[in-house]
């Protein structure tokens, strides 16, 4: 289906990053290495290199990394992408000091958790993971997302899933997105930001 749905010129998802990376870009400073997760069309793993990362975008999407590779090419940016499924990812075969995830709610509770999990695991000690989506008040707004509630984040799952880490950053909240046809107008989102014990 998503390849399907990057089969196109535009870029579903916009092509500038997340509001929510951009407004957390302090969160970046200090990290050498990334690793964006289902990351589309590589508007968010082109930021985080354009932050001075070595970033690694996967992604299962053929057509949606041709797009991520046509826009690192445009902007002359340096990009490693993984073409993966991520829910037979090799999480732990290299640590990063950012695990970035963004509106990859396109999974019910139990595989969320695995890849939460694996999230996890690719990160380097006193690294972060930050993870942005949407919470179930989205249905309201109908905006963008998933229809399935039980792909939406609310604050109890997301402090649940780390509450052995130290969270930096647990907000839901309101904004106006633009990015693309994809995410556009009122949205109900969430942030997460979460460091690794060193």
């Amino acid at each position: 289906m998503w390849n399907e749905r990057f089969a196109t010129e535009d870029y579903v998802f916009g092509k500038s990053p997340s509001q929510f990376l951009v407004a957390q870009a302090k969160h970046l400073e200090g990290a050498e290495t990334a690793l964006a997760i289902a990351d589309g069309e590589g508007r968010n793993s082109l930021f985080l290199a354009k932050q001075g990362l070595d970033v690694t975008a996967m992604e299962a999407s053929p057509n949606a990394l041709a797009k991520a590779r046509k826009l690192a090419d445009e902007e002359g940016v340096s990009l490693t992408l993984q073409e993966a499924d991520i829910f037979a990812y090799p999480w732990e075969a290299r640590l990063y000091d950012r695990v970035v995830g963004v509106f990859f709610q396109f999974m019910g509770p139990d595989l969320r958790a695995r890849v939460i999990e694996g999230m996890k695991a690719a990160t380097a000690p006193g690294g972060l993971v930050m993870i942005h989506g949407y919470t179930p008040k989205q249905l309201d707004f109908g905006t963008g997302g998933p229809k399935a509630v039980e792909n939406l984040y609310t604050p109890e799952i997301l402090s649940d899933a780390f509450a052995d880490w130290e969270i930096l950053r647990l907000e839901d909240y309101e904004v106006d997105l633009d990015e693309g046809e994809g995410h556009s107008g009122r949205s109900a989102v969430i942030d997460l930001i979460a460091r690794k014990p060193a």
